[in-house]
C-alpha cells in the first residue's frame, strides 16, 4: 500500500489516502464531501557522487 496525497477541488484541503499502486479510486474530501485530485510533487531523492551516470564508466585517456 502507498500513500498518496490529495487536494480538495472545492475547499482545497489536502489529505492523504491510502491505497494501492494499482487502483485509481475516486476519492472525495473528508472535510465538505466534494471531488478531490491527486496531487503530483517531487521527490526527495538526490543523487550525487560518482556512479549514478553513464559517463561515470567511460574509460579516462
Amino acid at each position: 500500500m502507498a500513500r498518496y496525497d490529495y487536494r480538495c477541488t472545492s475547499c482545497e484541503n489536502v489529505f492523504e489516502v491510502e491505497h494501492r499502486m494499482s487502483e485509481h479510486p475516486e476519492v472525495t474530501c473528508p472535510k465538505c464531501g466534494k471531488k478531490a485530485e491527486r496531487v503530483f510533487s517531487t521527490s526527495g531523492i538526490v543523487f550525487s557522487g560518482s556512479g549514478f551516470y553513464n559517463t561515470d564508466q567511460r574509460d579516462k585517456k
